[in-house]
C-alpha cells in the first residue's frame, strides 16, 4: 500500500470521526459556500495538512483569501479538498523561501483554518481560509511537501469576569473604535467579527485586533504564541496604540495634500473665470497680443532702418493671425524677439580723453611701454576724427604677457562696452554668421549675441585666439571673419538667422594671436598688428608687485603683512622657476608660495610668514632653471631666435670628427629651412676660408659635425645662418670666442645678411643669459631704435651688412 493510499485510508477514518461529531455539534450551514461552519468548541481533527505562509501569520479572528503557488501546494490542496472537513494549518514562516524551506522553519503555533471556495488561474491557486483554532504541532508525519503533522488544539485560560481583564477589553475596544473613523478600510473586518463572535469574548477580541493592525510578521506571531488571553492582550495594546497614531499622521498629511489640492485647483478656478470676465470687459489681452505689444514696445526709442522695420512689420502681422499652439508661431516669435533685442542706433559716448586712458592703461598694465604707445596714437586718431569704430586691432604675443587684459583696458579707456569670446578651435562658421532659420534649434551668430547682450552698436568686442581657428566639413570661419572684419564690407554684414543687414562698422574689433603664421593672409590683411613680446625681469619684479601678488592675496583674504616675501626671493622665483615670456607661470608659483604659507599659519599659529631666498625651496622645491651658462670653445658660437613662448638663446657646435674624407653632418632635430641654411654657411665658409684667414685646405679632409643642442626641440628658420657660419669659421681658424657675444641673421650664399624678425625678443633672450654684446642685421637696425631705452641700456650692439662685419666684430 502506497503512503498516499495510506493517507486515504487515515482521512477516511478522521471523516467518520468528524462526521459523528458534526451531527453531534451545534454546527451552522453556510449557504454561499455549502459547508458547515465549525465553531470553536468542536472537536478538530488530530492530522492536519501544513501549509506555510509568507507575509503575516493567520489569526484565528480572520477570514480572508489566500494565494498560493499551485505547482508546489497542489498536492497538498487536493488531499486537503478530499477531506470531509477541509481544514489545513497555516503557520508563519517569515522570508524563507520555498526552495530553502524545511520542517525546522515550522512554528510550534499555527492556525487551522477551513478552506472555501478554491479556483486556480495559472500558476496560483486562491481559497478563502477562516480561521478556527491555535494548534500546536505534536509530532510531524511528513517532513516533506505535502507536510502532515499531528496536532493539539490548546485551550485559552481565561476568566472573562476578572475586572483586570474586562479592563484591558475596554482598551481594545476603544481603540478599535478609535481606530475605525480614521481608517474605514477596517469596518469590513468589524463586520465579519461581529458576525462570528461576541464582543465580550477576550480572546477573538483579542486577536481581532493583532489581526487589523499593519505590525510585523514576527511581532504577530508572538501574539499568536501567546496562549494566557491576559498576557496576548498586553501584547496587543501597544501594537494597536501605534497603529493609532501612524492612521492618525496618515490622516494629517491627506488632509494637507487635499487642502494644497483644493486651493490650487480654486485658483486656477478663480484665475480662468478672471481672464474670462477681463475678456468680456476688453480690459484683458491674450498671449498673442501681449507678444505682439511687448515687441512693439522695444523698438521705441531705436532708430530702426526702413528695410529691417519693413520686416518686423510683415513679421508682426504674421504672429497676430497665428494660433499660439502652432511651431511656426514659436519659430516667429523667437526671431522677432531676436530682430527687437538689436540696439538699432544705440550707442555709447566714448571718452576720448588721453591722459585718463594714460591713467588706466598704467594702472593695469606694468611695461608694454610701446604697446601703450600704440594704443594713445590709435584713441588721438580717433580723437581727430570722432569716432575710433572701424578698427581692427591684433595683439600678438606669447601666451601671459596680458593680451586679453589689454583689449579689457582699451574698452574701459574709451568707456565702451565689453564682450569677449574665443574663436579657438572653432569649426563650423554658423558661430559667425548664424544658422538658417530653417533648421530646428536655430540660433543668430557669436556677433549678434554679443550685441544683444551689450545693447550698444558700438562696444569692443575680442576675439581670442585667432591664429586657432578650425576648419571642417561645416565650412571655414576664417573666412566667415573676412565680412566681419572688413571696415568696407561690414557696414552691411548679413546674419544667416537675422537674414537683415547689420552694421558692424562702428565696433571696435580687436584680436589676439600666439603667432601670425597659421592666420590667413586675407584675414591678417585687414587688422593693425600690435606686438607684445615678453617681459624682462625688471618688468616681471614691478608685475609681480603691483599686480599679481596683491590680487592672490586679497583673493585668498589673506592680510599683507601676514605673509613677507622679499625682494631677493622674488627675483629669484623669477628667474629660477619662471622664465617664460609671459607671468601665468609666475602667478602659479607665487600662489603655491601663498597656499604654504597659509598652511604654516594655521598650524604653527604664526602672526606672519617671512619668505626669502634662504627657505624658498621649501616653498617651491629645486628651481626649475639653472643660470644659463654659455657654452664656450672652439667651433661654439651663441646665437638668438624667436619662439611662440619669446626670445631664448641657441647655441651652435661645430666639430671635426676625423680627417679621413671630406664630409658634412646635421643634427639637433632641425627644419627644411634651417638645413638650408646650413648648407649655405658651410658653402660659403668653403669657397671663402682664404679670406679670413683660415687654411684654404682645411675641409678638404675634415668630416665637420654642426649640432644645434637641445636635441629634443624642433627648431626652424633662417636666423641662424650668421651663427652657423660663425662656429665652422671658428673651428677652421682654430680660433674661440673669447667673450660674450650672440648673434642672429639670415645669410646668402654670396655673404649678404638679411633682416630677421623678433629683434626685441631677441635681445630680452640675451639680457637674460647676462649677453651684452650682439650683432644685427643693419637692416634690423631701425627695429633695435624703437626698442625702450631700459632694454639697450648697456648693451653694444654691432650690425653688418656683409659676413665680413660680422667677422671683423667676432675675430678682429
Amino acid at each position: 500500500m502506497s503512503e498516499y493510499d495510506r493517507d486515504d485510508q487515515e482521512w477516511q477514518q478522521a471523516r467518520e470521526v468528524n462526521d459523528e461529531t458534526l451531527a453531534r455539534s451545534d454546527g451552522e450551514w453556510d449557504e454561499s459556500t455549502g459547508h458547515a461552519v465549525v465553531p470553536a468548541s468542536e472537536s478538530l481533527p488530530e492530522r492536519i495538512y501544513l501549509l506555510p505562509i509568507h507575509n503575516r501569520p493567520f489569526f484565528p479572528a480572520q477570514v480572508q483569501p489566500l494565494v498560493i503557488n499551485r505547482e508546489r501546494w497542489e498536492e497538498t490542496v487536493r488531499r486537503v479538498g478530499n477531506t470531509p472537513h477541509h481544514i489545513l494549518g497555516v503557520a508563519f514562516v517569515g522570508d524563507i523561501g520555498s526552495e530553502e524551506l524545511d520542517h525546522e522553519a515550522f512554528p510550534q503555533i499555527g492556525t487551522a483554518v477551513k478552506m472555501h471556495k478554491l479556483h486556480g488561474e495559472d500558476q496560483q491557486l486562491q481559497f478563502i481560509a477562516q480561521g478556527l483554532r491555535r494548534f500546536r504541532i505534536l509530532r510531524w508525519l511528513s517532513k516533506e511537501p505535502p507536510y502532515l503533522v499531528e496536532v493539539t488544539y490548546p485551550r485559552e485560560a481565561v476568566d472573562a469576569e476578572d475586572d483586570e481583564t474586562r479592563a484591558y477589553a475596554m482598551a481594545i475596544i476603544n481603540g478599535i473604535k478609535e481606530l475605525l473613523p480614521i481608517n474605514p478600510l477596517y469596518g469590513e473586518e468589524l463586520k465579519h467579527y461581529l458576525n462570528r463572535f461576541s464582543p465580550h469574548e477576550p480572546g477573538p477580541l483579542t486577536d481581532f485586533a493583532a489581526a487589523i493592525t499593519s505590525a510585523k510578521g514576527y511581532e504577530l506571531q508572538a501574539v499568536l504564541d501567546t496562549l494566557p488571553v491576559q498576557a496576548r492582550m498586553e501584547r496587543v495594546l501597544p501594537l494597536l496604540r501605534k497603529e493609532i497614531d501612524v492612521a492618525h499622521l496618515q490622516t494629517e498629511i491627506s488632509e494637507q495634500v487635499n487642502a494644497q489640492m483644493q486651493e490650487r485647483q480654486r485658483e486656477f478656478f478663480l484665475r480662468e473665470q478672471l481672464k474670462v470676465i477681463q475678456r468680456e470687459l476688453g480690459i484683458s489681452k491674450d498671449d498673442r497680443e501681449n507678444d505682439v505689444d511687448t515687441f512693439r514696445d522695444r523698438l521705441e526709442g531705436l532708430t530702426v532702418p526702413p528695410k529691417v522695420l519693413t520686416r518686423i512689420e510683415e513679421e508682426l502681422d504674421k504672429l497676430s493671425v497665428l494660433e499660439t499652439g502652432s511651431p511656426e508661431y514659436g519659430t516667429t516669435r523667437n526671431y522677432l524677439d531676436w530682430l527687437t533685442s538689436m540696439p538699432w542706433g544705440v550707442r555709447s559716448e566714448d571718452k576720448l580723453d588721453l591722459a585718463q586712458a594714460r591713467t588706466v592703461l598704467d594702472r593695469d598694465h606694468d611695461g608694454l611701454k610701446d604697446v601703450k604707445e600704440r594704443i594713445i596714437e590709435f584713441l588721438a586718431e580717433g580723437t581727430f576724427k570722432g569716432d575710433v569704430g572701424g578698427s581692427i586691432l591684433l595683439l600678438v604675443g606669447p601666451p601671459g604677457v596680458g593680451k586679453t587684459s589689454v583689449g579689457r583696458s582699451i574698452a574701459e579707456a574709451l568707456g565702451r562696452e565689453f564682450y569677449r569670446f574665443s574663436v579657438g578651435g572653432m569649426r563650423d562658421e554658423a558661430e559667425i554668421k548664424g544658422h538658417r532659420r530653417t533648421y530646428i534649434g536655430a540660433m543668430p551668430g557669436k556677433l549678434v549675441q554679443a550685441l544683444k547682450e551689450v545693447e550698444v552698436e558700438n562696444p569692443v568686442i575680442m576675439l581670442d585666439e585667432v591664429d586657432k581657428l578650425g576648419q571642417s566639413f561645416q565650412g571655414d570661419p576664417a573666412s566667415a571673419l573676412l565680412e566681419v572684419l572688413d571696415p568696407e564690407q561690414n557696414v552691411d554684414f548679413l546674419d544667416h538667422y537675422l537674414d537683415v543687414r547689420l552694421d558692424l562698422s562702428k565696433v571696435l574689433f580687436v584680436c589676439t594671436a600666439n603667432t601670425l603664421d597659421s592666420i590667413p593672409g586675407p584675414l591678417l590683411d585687414r587688422m593693425e598688428q600690435i606686438r607684445l613680446s615678453g617681459y624682462i625681469a625688471e618688468e616681471k619684479m614691478a608685475i609681480a608687485k603691483h599686480h599679481l601678488w596683491p590680487k592672490l592675496l586679497k583673493r585668498d583674504r589673506i592680510a599683507k603683512k601676514r605673509i613677507n616675501l622679499t625682494d631677493a626671493a622674488l627675483r629669484q622665483v623669477i628667474e629660477g622657476y619662471a622664465r617664460e615670456a609671459g607671468v601665468r607661470q609666475l602667478e602659479k608659483q607665487l600662489h603655491r608660495i601663498v597656499r604654504k604659507a597659509a598652511v604654516k599659519l594655521l598650524e604653527n599659529d604664526q602672526q606672519s610668514v617671512r619668505v626669502s631666498v634662504n627657505n624658498l625651496e621649501s616653498y617651491l622645491g629645486a628651481p626649475l632653471f639653472r643660470k644659463e651658462r654659455v657654452l664656450e670653445g672652439e667651433g661654439v658660437v651663441t646665437g638668438l631666435a624667436w619662439t611662440a613662448m619669446g626670445g631664448a638663446t641657441l647655441p651652435v657646435e661645430a666639430g671635426k670628427v676625423h680627417g679621413l674624407d671630406r664630409g658634412f653632418k646635421l643634427t639637433g632635430q632641425l627644419g627644411d629651412v634651417m638645413k638650408e641654411s646650413a648648407n649655405i654657411a658651410y658653402s660659403y665658409v668653403l669657397g671663402h676660408l682664404a679670406d679670413y684667414g683660415a687654411d684654404a685646405d682645411f675641409f678638404d679632409s675634415a668630416f665637420v659635425h654642426l649640432h644645434v643642442p637641445e636635441g629634443a626641440t624642433p627648431k626652424d628658420g633662417p636666423s641662424a645662418g650668421v651663427t652657423m657660419t660663425t662656429a665652422l669659421l671658428s673651428l677652421a681658424k682654430h680660433r674661440a670666442i673669447d667673450r660674450s657675444l650672440a648673434m642672429t641673421g639670415e645669410l646668402t650664399l654670396t655673404g649678404q645678411v638679411l633682416p630677421v624678425g623678433g629683434i626685441r625678443e631677441k635681445v630680452i633672450a640675451a639680457r637674460r643669459s647676462e649677453i651684452f654684446e650682439v650683432i644685427l642685421p643693419d637692416a634690423n637696425r631701425r627695429d633695435y631704435d624703437e626698442l625702450p631705452d631700459y632694454l639697450k641700456e648697456g648693451m653694444t650692439v654691432h650690425f653688418a651688412k656683409h659676413y665680413r662685419d660680422v667677422a671683423k666684430v667676432v675675430f678682429g
